[in-house]
């Protein structure tokens, strides 16, 4: 008969039979005592590939630490991670949203493999935040995710953009190479995700807002005794989860993914919190589409005027209080639901109860009489070019519509050449295609052209679309996950040079100015323009993954 508190590790631990496993974790540091204690697995994502992730190694420590102290004893164990900074604008970026479903896979394997009664997930970077959710939702044992924090600002509050767009500025002429060699040595000044209001720190708001980190987690320097504090806490609240049997079917449900999107849309965040929490849904089994970020959005202001499109930096948000107030703020304006049940044992209102509010002083967060936007920032486009949808992020300081002469890319390396040579007019639309889930294959950012777009001084007057997707850094009139992609024979691929698209953000439509009869013999002849790979692990995911409308998964029925 299994102990009810260890469900899993019992099976792997308990019982003659089981002797040797005993055996084999002996070795690894357990003594007679830890055989009677529920098991806490905890997901590492450290490793040196990027400054995301470099620190992570001491905060498994903390958790850990934490996790012993509450009577658990804790399994630390790591997974991959890919660096979208690092890899953006090469071929290496196909394995980024790649390794989503990797490290998502991995961390299932782990715990599943080894009996786990519950489980903690660091993460620290893009891909990796998304993934520990996915897999904490498959698993559906208790679970917390901590955030890895966000890095100190750059000389000047420099960060990764101010790189990227450096470049576009050298190539404009703008500055000298001086001048880009110094943002390449102070932006980034250690460990940390990056700073703005990026996908990094987006998908952490999004996460705590679901319920699945403890209060204040996504607003925390990664580098900070409150981050270490935060690691410690969080080994306690999985084992008071043990205890009481709260998991994360208990607290994931339609209305706390709607209080995630509510808070993406407030904070100004990223479009790949679009992709990412469509797939978490479809990990928790709960139905989410794209239309409801339209729905939402329609009564959500964005308030937060934070980079990539408004002034500030994470690091200044945390200052007047993070994400806490803001998250009060919502729920007293009937903005949020707050009887949903969170890791914390409580409900989001009860979490909120205490939160005192911002400074009067601070411009950081306005109020709802003063909103950045009056409505979301994320558009979900329809249309002849979009017939599944398209994800824009629109802050209105671009405008609200722009019409112009499509100018084709089918790849990413094209379009950044055209941009950086000075070969794109004012009035053009960029298409850049065959970069979908499929196509890609992996879905690329798109951030070295939309960097090289504003540095060139041309985001007000040029537009982006693209089957791929954009970082959350990436800012201007750009519209990405544009289905069906072209590998699958969407519009997009059919688009040639001087066809005249329009993009509207009011009426949330992507069109390209052709009659339905010309788009189908365009269709009949269109053939695929890329040989995708035969073998490894982005033939498989070009096999499996599923269209960026669901998601892009590749467990999906």
């Amino acid at each position: 008969m299994t102990d009810k508190r260890r469900p899993y590790s019992s099976v792997i631990v308990d019982g003659l039979t089981q002797t040797p496993s005993r055996a084999m974790l002996r070795a690894v540091g357990f003594d007679d005592d830890d055989f009677k204690k529920p098991q806490i697995g905890i997901a590492s994502t450290w490793s040196m590939v990027t400054p995301c992730n470099m620190h992570i190694n001491q905060l498994a420590d903390h958790a850990e630490k934490g996790a012993n102290a509450s009577g658990a004893k804790a399994v630390v164990f790591n997974t991959i991670t890919v660096s979208d900074g690092i890899s953006m604008g090469t071929p290496g970026m196909r394995y980024s949203l790649v390794s989503r479903e990797v490290i998502c896979d991995s961390i299932e394997t782990v715990v599943a493999g080894q009996g786990f009664d519950g489980v903690i997930t660091i993460g620290g970077c893009d891909k990796n935040m998304p993934a520990c959710v996915m897999a904490m939702l498959r698993l559906n044992r208790p679970s917390v995710f901590v955030y890895g924090g966000t890095i100190k600002p750059g000389a000047e509050r420099r960060d990764i953009v101010s790189v990227f767009e450096a470049v576009g500025q050298r190539a404009a002429g703008t500055i000298d190479d001086n001048q880009l060699i110094a943002v390449e040595k102070t932006a980034i000044p250690g460990p940390g995700s990056c700073g703005g209001m990026y996908t990094a720190n987006t998908m952490a708001s999004a996460i705590e807002a679901l319920g699945l980190s403890l209060p204040n987690s996504s607003a925390q320097e990664a580098v900070s005794s409150d981050k270490k504090e935060d690691c410690e806490r969080a080994g306690a609240a999985v084992m008071r989860m043990i205890e009481t049997d709260l998991k994360p079917s208990d607290i994931v449900n339609k209305k706390s993914f709607e209080n995630a999107i509510t808070v993406v849309i407030a904070l100004g965040g990223s479009t790949n919190a679009v992709l990412h929490l469509l797939a978490m849904a479809q990990c928790a089994g709960i139905e989410l589409t794209l239309d409801d970020f339209t729905t939402i959005g329609e009564r959500v202001p964005v308030l937060a005027d934070v980079k990539p499109s408004g002034k500030y930096l994470m690091s200044e948000l945390i200052e007047i209080g993070g994400i806490q107030p803001l998250m009060k703020m919502l729920l007293d304006h009937g903005l949020l639901h707050g009887d949903v049940m969170t890791c914390t044992g409580k409900t989001m209102a009860e979490n909120l109860a205490a939160v005192s509010p911002y400074p009067e002083s601070q411009d950081i967060v306005r109020a709802f009489k003063n909103p950045v936007k009056e409505d979301s920032h994320l558009r979900i486009l329809y249309g002849n070019l979009a017939p599944e949808g398209a994800v824009a992020k629109i802050s209105g300081k671009e405008g609200l519509s722009f019409t112009g002469d499509a100018r084709c890319f089918n790849s990413e390396e094209e379009a950044l050449s055209a941009i950086l040579d000075g070969k794109i007019g004012k009035g053009s639309v960029i298409v850049i295609r065959y970069e979908g889930p499929k196509g890609g294959p992996g879905m690329r950012e798109m951030l070295s052209p939309t960097s090289a777009i504003m540095g060139a001084g041309l985001g007000k007057e040029v537009a982006l679309i693209t089957d791929g997707r954009f970082s959350g850094g990436s800012h201007g009139f750009v519209i990405g996950h544009v289905t069906p992609e072209a590998a699958a024979g969407g519009a997009i691929g059919l688009l040639q040079d001087g066809d005249v698209v329009t993009i509207d953000a009011k009426t949330n439509t992507l069109t390209v100015d052709l009659p339905d009869a010309e788009l189908a013999t365009r269709k009949a002849s269109w053939k695929m323009e890329k040989t995708n790979p035969k073998r490894g692990v982005l033939a498989k995911y070009a096999r499996l993954v599923s269209s960026a409308s669901l998601g892009a998964v590749t467990d999906g029925d």
